[in-house]
């Protein structure tokens, strides 16, 4: 069998990946998921999905009127956090606040409570949280304790504020310093597969697919082409991310450039092998967008994202493990904050090489059955 020619595969790959760049960017449903609406939903987002408390309404029964409990009103009046304080002259009605939502939390002080100060023992005081709102309502109740901390020490300096409490890496607790990185993976990891997922489901829809079956292009060649335009546009597009972070955000780069851009094109190559296997059992680039959809949203749910992988059970946490995005999570808090250390870094990057290895393989043999 005659050896290929050098110059020819390298000429049928190159216009291979220029039709498929066309392709992308002539297809509607390809530049939807290219630059401007990642970009936008990176804007919309970092405003938008935050787990910080702030602008919620609390009520207060003050059955005291006392030094104390004045002092506490007056302390939750002014608190950051809370946008309207409201008055109530029963428990019923604190509750009925709570009901309808107007209010995350209701504060039944007892009549004794400055005379139980007053007297040298604790003040007690009941607080009633909307269960209907768990995560922001147990913030809501860390903010109450703190604020009930400084009035005891207040009370008594010999006993207050035992802990001095200081935030390494984000001494302010800007949210954003946190969710800015992570919609870079996110966002890059969402428009890697989607554009990936839709590409050999696009030529079997247009007909085109056929053509590749009668061509000498081999199956390696495929993949390849295939590869190059979401991988490169998918790094354009995470660095172009990590720019607007670092310059429209204020967030600190702190870490090495060089070992994240590594670790990016390592990610994106991992999601470049699971985009193509979606595209290669999908008919249709309906199936492959509800495909690459029904892949990509359990895997940010399980990547750390939102909930500490730890937390999970551990048939879910070795699963954790097999999905990239987890992996580059790390990267790119670490090096956008901590200045994660090189060793650090690499032990997160070989698991992405594992797993672009795989997925690419994968990739390769699902190709080429379709091929046959």
């Amino acid at each position: 069998m005659a050896r290929r020619s050098p110059p020819l595969v390298l000429a049928r790959l190159r216009a291979q990946v220029i039709k498929e760049v066309l392709s992308i960017l002539r297809d509607p449903r390809s530049r939807m998921v290219v630059f401007a609406p990642p970009l936008i939903q990176l804007l919309v987002f970092a405003f938008a999905a935050t787990l910080e408390v702030s602008n919620v309404g609390l009520a207060v029964h003050d059955q005291d009127a006392g030094r104390w409990s004045h002092e506490l009103v007056a302390r939750l009046d002014g608190a950051g956090f809370v946008s309207e304080v409201h008055t109530v002259r029963s428990s019923g009605e604190l509750q009925r606040l709570i009901d309808r939502g107007e209010v995350i939390a209701g504060l039944d002080i007892p009549a004794d409570f400055s005379r139980t100060i007053a007297a040298g023992d604790s003040g007690r005081i009941q607080v009633l949280v909307d269960g209907r709102r768990s995560n922001a309502g147990q913030i809501v109740v860390g903010y109450l304790s703190s604020i009930a901390t400084g009035i005891g020490a207040e009370v008594d300096p010999a006993v207050g504020a035992p802990l001095a409490v200081r935030h390494w890496f984000n001494p302010n607790l800007v949210y954003r310093w946190f969710i800015v990185p992570g919609l870079v993976g996110i966002l890059a990891f969402f428009s890697a597969l989607m554009l990936t997922s839709l590409s050999i489901a696009r030529e079997r829809e247009l007909g085109t697919f056929d053509q590749l079956l009668v061509s000498p292009t081999s199956t390696l060649e495929i993949i390849v082409s295939k590869s190059l335009p979401p991988l490169a546009i998918g790094t354009v597009l995470g660095l172009v991310m990590i720019a607007a972070g670092a310059f429209a955000f204020r967030i600190p780069f702190t870490g090495s450039f060089l070992l994240l851009l590594l670790s990016l094109v390592l990610f994106i190559l991992s999601v470049v092998g699971i985009g193509l296997m979606i595209s290669a059992v999908s008919k249709t680039q309906q199936q492959a967008i509800l495909g690459a959809f029904a892949i990509g949203v359990p895997a940010v749910l399980m990547s750390g994202f939102a909930t500490p992988v730890e937390n999970m059970p551990l048939a879910l946490q070795w699963l954790a493990q097999a999905i990239p995005l987890t992996h580059f999570l790390v990267i790119v808090h670490g090096s956008v904050l901590k200045a994660m250390p090189p060793a650090d870094i690499l032990s997160n990057m070989w698991p992405l090489a594992a797993i672009a290895l795989v997925t690419l393989t994968a990739a390769t043999f699902f190709v080429r059955g379709r091929l046959q």
